[in-house]
């Protein structure tokens, strides 16, 4: 079930988001990394190196610098409560990029290989996460995302877990959107993707089991996301409501939102417009002033949203984010790896793996926030139940969060974007 949720673990939420799409720094590595950290992965009493496999380059890259801020954040967090086995954490970060330039994520990982690490976080990408989850689970290293939503990865390996919710949860959060605004006929332009499938699926089955209509959208109606112009997909969704435009339309895809908007200008929509998080952005540089909001326009993004304090936080670690989205996800994820190996007593794969669920609060445990809070229980004996920063609760069997918030948020006259309100559902599994 999804429900309204106004005041989202101790912290009040409201303001403006800013998203400006701009690469990370392009920094190989955290200033605190040991360059010398090479070779195969230490056994259970070494160092803990943990690789960042994140977009720096690519259509996903303004996710990079909110994501490696909040790794970065928690890395700094741990080392000054004194790091893993009295021995600082070390972290490497590599370029996932994106799933059109597909031979980057698997040199990135045979790179982050050779440095010995025992934990990957990443991909963003569902699609790219799918390059190298097999190679990475083989080798014994614990992978984590901050950002997969593909349902398909539900489950997928032992070594693989996410901090971000599957498709299920922001899928029935957008449709239920999309219903109580009052539509009852929505198309959809959807890039054939499985991030833009699988999230059409669950939104499609959600607004028609309310009795909406999908009009457009529907398997065998996706675009080519590398295609040159999306005129052909928006004349089909411009004609699919008995040869008008429907009620609504929902776009499924990344930096193609930026070509598809000014298509559906020129062809005269006058409906509402519904966005994901894949392109609930800042384009205040690329559309006229009021282009959004005169749609009405709404996108939602997976994830609490940030307190004013963890924004300040992430701002000392990274002054140029002008965006947080997936930060606490990334920054818990690091958490979560840390403390899985404080609990096992050991910094291999195998033993983080282990500890995992554990830590997260699966089995209960006492709650606690940060590292040093939750580092002192463990070292006491106590079971933890780690109160995650993006609001998501502990690992289910599938190694999804149990329950994670959406956040709903409103585009402004200046085409930037607000939050509005979040809703929190639960995952099956």
């Amino acid at each position: 079930m999804l429900r309204s949720h106004h005041a989202l673990r101790a912290v009040a939420l409201a303001g403006a988001v800013a998203l400006v799409l701009t690469a990370c720094g392009n920094s190989d590595e955290d200033p605190a990394a040991d360059p010398s950290s090479t070779g195969a992965a230490p056994a259970g009493d070494g160092a803990l190196v943990i690789g960042s496999l994140l977009p720096q380059t690519g259509s996903l890259a303004f996710l990079g610098p909110p994501e490696i801020a909040g790794v970065d954040l928690a890395v700094e967090e741990i080392n000054a409560a004194g790091g893993i086995n009295g021995e600082d954490v070390v972290v490497h970060h590599a370029d996932s990029s994106d799933a059109d330039h597909a031979d980057v994520a698997p040199q990135s990982w045979t790179d982050l290989q050779s440095k010995g690490v025992q934990a990957v976080i990443g991909a963003a990408s569902s699609s790219v996460t799918q390059l190298v989850v097999d190679d990475i689970a083989t080798a014994k290293v614990v992978m984590v995302s901050p950002a997969n939503t593909a349902t398909s990865l539900s489950g997928y390996s032992d070594f693989y877990f996410r901090t971000a919710p599957p498709d299920t949860v922001q899928g029935s959060a957008l449709g239920n959107l999309i219903i109580n605004d009052g539509v009852e006929n929505l198309g959809m332009l959807v890039f054939n993707e499985e991030y833009g499938t699988s999230l059409r699926d669950v939104v499609k089955a959600t607004v028609e089991d309310a009795g909406g209509t999908v009009t457009y959208g529907n398997q065998g109606e996706e675009f080519d996301p590398t295609a040159p112009s999306f005129a052909d997909p928006v004349a089909g969704v411009m004609s699919s409501n008995g040869g008008k435009a429907p009620d609504a339309i929902a776009i499924i895809a990344f930096e193609q939102t930026k070509s598809i908007v000014p298509e559906l200008v020129a062809a005269g929509f006058e409906g509402r417009i519904y966005m994901v998080d894949g392109n609930t952005a800042d384009y205040s540089k690329d559309f006229e002033a009021g282009t959004l909001a005169a749609w009405t326009s709404q996108g939602t993004i997976p994830g609490a949203y940030p307190s004013d304090d963890f924004q300040a936080r992430m701002l000392e670690v990274d002054p140029d984010l002008t965006d947080y989205s997936y930060g606490p996800e990334s920054y818990d994820a690091t958490m979560l790896i840390a403390l899985a190996a404080l609990k096992g007593g050991g910094v291999d794969g195998e033993t983080i793996q282990k500890n995992m669920a554990a830590v997260s609060g699966a089995d209960g445990g006492t709650k606690c926030t940060g590292f040093q809070e939750c580092a002192d229980l463990v070292k006491a004996g106590e079971d933890i139940d780690y109160e995650a920063v993006s609001g998501a609760g502990p690992f289910n069997a599938d190694n999804d969060p149990s329950s994670a918030f959406i956040g709903i948020y409103q585009f402004n006259d200046d085409n930037t974007y607000k939050w509005v309100k979040a809703v929190e559902g639960s995952v099956e599994g």
